[in-house]
């Protein structure tokens, strides 16, 4: 059986990088023999994590354009092409047999040279709305990979449009005894997750910090992702009303580690709505309050929101409100074991736990394995 070569581009955050790092460990899995190379940049996630995984790792010099006016646009121009460059080279030299994509700026040079050079190209697509990248290269693509149905009328190609799901690692069944364990926390107490991403969010630490004295009074527990901005305010103010202390009803982590655990562990989820966090949410059927993040890209965490909300997967609070609703709309839910129920069962439907396996069918058929 000859060796394979497989190219994944794509990286900047956590929503481009661990669906692509999901679909690798899959593909290894079947052909440890294969050869898969990642390209990112030199400053942002994949630069750290990707080695740490056993994977090879090469950089571009690339960027998104800044929303607002800034000098670094007027570097713009050069750095795609620079790009450009560093990846007809990186493609020559690697050989792959496909080149997948998974969104954002840093998957555009690589997807676009392997086109030009007629390799087998795939783009997964995790957001309900599709990434620019996405929108643009998405009618050349061998296959595009997307989540949700309602993104294959969004993109101009139909054809080549499979709805796979998201790629991610939190699909196994774990008790809620064994989630609650790891995390040293009562199982029979109502429990809250509240997390913002890999980086964290400042609103949503603000409305939960503001809210402590009234969980406190309600018996409620949390597990706190605070970022690593805000951990060591969060766990000052921790300390100080004595949360910490044995039994202890909050634990905070700048980056949870373990996320399988602490869904198994909480009766609800307060987070940001990125593509990799819905993925999670479906693929368990956990029930939710998502607060979009206001100035994500193309504002795609309000559409993805929005999406979960009208199938009766999540609850929808928008960040400007967040400070003044989230207490009342968490006690609403935590307290109403049935409309959680719904809102779980809604979100399972949604879910596709085997969105990983089925991009690495495809794009081992690709490479004719």
């Amino acid at each position: 059986m000859a060796t394979i070569s497989i190219l994944f581009a794509g990286g900047g955050t956590g929503g481009h990088l661990f669906p692509a790092l999901a679909i690798a460990d899959e593909i290894k899995r079947r052909r440890p023999d294969a050869k898969i190379t990642f390209i990112g940049t030199k400053k942002k996630m994949e630069a750290r994590i990707v080695p740490q995984r056993g994977y090879r790792f090469e950089t571009i010099w690339i960027s998104g354009l800044r929303r607002a006016w800034a000098i670094e646009n007027l570097l713009f121009p050069l750095k795609v092409f620079v790009a450009f460059v560093q990846s007809f080279f990186l493609i020559r030299n690697i050989k792959p047999d496909v080149v997948l994509g998974t969104g954002g700026y840093v998957s555009g040079p690589p997807l676009c040279v392997a086109l030009l050079m007629g390799i087998p190209t795939v783009i997964q697509e995790q957001n309900s709305f599709p990434g620019a990248t996405t929108r643009l290269l998405s009618p050349w693509a061998t296959q595009v990979h997307v989540a949700f149905e309602a993104t294959r009328v969004l993109l101009k190609n139909r054809q080549n449009i499979v709805v796979s799901g998201n790629p991610t690692a939190v699909n196994e069944y774990i008790p809620r005894d064994v989630g609650s364990k790891i995390y040293n926390l009562d199982p029979s107490k109502k429990t809250l997750l509240v997390f913002g991403g890999s980086l964290g969010a400042a609103s949503i630490n603000r409305a939960v910090a503001g809210a402590l004295a009234a969980l406190r009074a309600m018996n409620v527990q949390i597990i706190w992702q605070t970022g690593e901005q805000d951990y060591e305010r969060i766990s000052k103010l921790v300390k100080a009303v004595g949360a910490d202390r044995e039994p202890p009803w909050v634990r905070v982590y700048k980056f949870i580690e373990t996320m399988p655990y602490a869904y198994a562990a909480c009766d609800l989820v307060v987070c940001r709505a990125g593509a990799t966090t819905v993925a999670e949410l479906t693929s368990r059927g956990v029930p939710a309050v998502l607060v979009p993040y206001p100035f994500a890209a193309a504002d795609h965490q309000r559409r993805n929101a929005e999406m979960m909300a009208r199938s009766g997967a999540a609850v929808l609070l928008h960040d400007a409100d967040v400070n003044e609703h989230l207490l009342e709309t968490v006690r609403e839910l935590l307290f109403d074991d049935q409309r959680r129920a719904e809102i779980a069962r809604q979100a399972k439907a949604l879910g596709r736990p085997e969105a990983a396996s089925t991009i690495a069918d495809a794009v081992l058929t690709l490479t004719g394995a």
